[in-house]
């Protein structure tokens, strides 16, 4: 008789790790979920404790293996997700000098500038293809370097999170392709620590990680932490990737032409090429997922964020109504954002409330209502919030659309925007695109575990995933709104470029407040 077999994809994100066992036919049999806290003293710090993340990988792979209560022979292998560009500083002694700091961590805003201004930071992005900005390991390390003496001396390497874990299970220290294609220091095409970057970063390339494929296969698990989870030492672990890149396997966008949009506190919108491809005018990133598969898009920090935040700020009564009847108040505030005409009378929403990644790549750009006037009530703001969030994630698909060498066939969106069938709409509207959402749980633990069935040689292409998710919504696009979206796109543009100094000077006087 065969015996069953089984597969477990982890992601540890930013706000917990996540396990889910699979059956190889794709069947959940398991999921787990734990997570941590991020610490925000100040303004412009982000950081975890890598102990407490590694601690919730090991209660998160030994909880699913409790409740599947499966024969941990059967388990075939286990493969990684991970957020990207984090850093730790790690002592002569393998110990953490630093607490991870985070893709939102802004401390190195001022060497990001000075690196995009003065040290050639837009070559630089064109070989790394990660955009010149605080949140790269690059930025990081060149401000450790140059303002932290002290901390740098002691530095025996630099690593991200998914590195510390590795380190503490194998005693090894690897990055793989994806997440060191994250950091503003590998070149893409060379496959090798970037020269120039290095001597920007003020650091040897032994200061980091030996670099191996995303299909990298380890073995020999530390004995107390197999038992701990539940594993044998022996059990194949495959370093895997991003998450961001995971997700586009996870959601089945990875065929010419497939974009997947995804929306959750933030954002990201991405495609699958052959090659490595940077922008000329640097507004979208490009980072490894094997090497013959290269994503290229951009994150936007600004996502379901904003829908908080409008919910928290300015809809009060709506919460009360929604608390009395029972009901989720965004669905109320979707409710009345559906009474308004696309294009709210005209009134434009900049969402950008946390600064802002991809296209602007700029921590200094702030959110505004523009063209309110006294016709304009509380819907129409709420409206008009949530298809500013869409209008720029479009600026971000108008520039990946200009390095794609096919159409684009079809747009693949998740993430907690999905349940509304209003934001769903309003994609598809503003994009002129049909819109699928896929049937995906954890679509970065399912991309992670197809990256390990194809870097054990067990499947020859990522395309099996159509036989592991069916789709759930489709939409196509309402002519009479995409005419009134075309209208305003123009605008939407136009204004952020008007006002780059006043964002500046905006952020100046903010600063001078803290």
């Amino acid at each position: 008789m065969n015996k069953p077999q089984y597969m477990l994809g982890v992601d540890i994100g930013t706000t917990s790790t996540k396990a889910v066992l699979y059956q190889k036919s794709g069947e959940i049999i398991a999921e787990e979920n734990n997570g941590y806290e991020l610490y925000t003293p100040d303004i412009n710090t982000a950081e975890q404790d890598p102990e407490e993340i590694f601690q919730a990988v090991l209660l998160s792979i030994g909880n699913v293996m409790k409740k599947s209560r499966i024969n941990p022979e059967y388990l075939s292998f286990i493969s990684f997700s991970s957020a990207m560009h984090s850093l730790i500083a790690i002592d002569e002694n393998d110990q953490p000098l630093t607490q991870c700091i985070t893709w939102a961590d802004n401390r190195s805003s001022k060497w990001a500038k000075k690196i995009k201004e003065d040290m050639n930071g837009h070559d630089i992005y064109r070989r790394t293809g990660t955009p010149i900005h605080p949140m790269s390991p690059l930025s990081k390390i060149t401000w450790i370097e140059h303002d932290k003496p002290e901390l740098a001396k002691k530095t025996k390497k630099y690593i991200g999170i998914k590195e510390y874990v590795f380190y503490k299970l194998f005693n090894d220290y690897a990055v793989d392709y994806s997440l060191a294609s994250a950091m503003g220091l590998f070149n893409l095409k060379r496959l090798s620590w970037d020269e120039e970057a290095l001597k920007v970063a003020g650091i040897s390339a032994d200061k980091l990680s030996r670099l191996v494929s995303t299909k990298e296969i380890f073995t020999g698990c530390n004995e107390s932490y197999a038992e701990q989870m539940g594993i044998l030492p022996e059990t194949l672990f495959i370093i895997g990737a991003s998450d961001g890149v995971l997700s586009n396997i996870g959601v089945n966008a990875i065929k010419e032409g497939e974009v997947a949009v995804t929306i959750g506190t933030s954002g990201a919108i991405r495609t699958v090429i052959p090659k490595p491809h940077t922008d000329p005018k640097g507004r979208t990133f490009c980072y490894a997922l094997t090497e013959d598969h290269w994503v290229i898009g951009g994150p936007v920090n600004n996502g379901g964020i904003v829908f908080r935040w409008i919910r928290d700020e300015l809809a009060d009564s709506e919460v009360e109504t929604a608390k009395r009847l029972g009901i989720d108040p965004y669905d109320v505030l979707t409710e009345i954002a559906e009474r308004v005409k696309p294009g709210s009378n005209g009134l434009v929403f900049h969402p950008f409330l946390s600064g802002e990644r991809a296209p602007l790549w700029n921590s200094n750009v702030r959110g505004s209502f523009i063209g309110l006037t006294l016709n304009h009530k509380k819907e129409h703001m709420v409206r008009a919030a949530l298809e500013g969030v869409i209008y720029n994630l479009y600026t971000v698909f108008l520039a990946l659309t200009e390095a794609m060498d096919t159409p684009v066939t079809a747009i693949k969106a998740t993430g907690g925007f999905a349940k509304s069938e209003l934001w769903r709409q309003m994609l598809a509207d503003v994009f002129d695109q049909n819109v699928v959402i896929p049937e995906s749980y954890e679509s970065s633990c399912l991309g992670a575990c197809l990256l390990g069935l194809y870097a054990l040689n067990e499947i020859d292409s990522f395309n099996v995933v159509e036989d592991y998710i069916g789709s759930t919504h489709q939409h196509e696009p309402n002519p009479d709104h995409v005419k009134e979206y075309r209208k305003l796109m123009p605008t939407f543009i136009n204004i952020s470029r008007s006002l780059t100094n006043v964002y500046e000077q905006i952020a100046d006087y903010q600063s001078e407040l803290d």
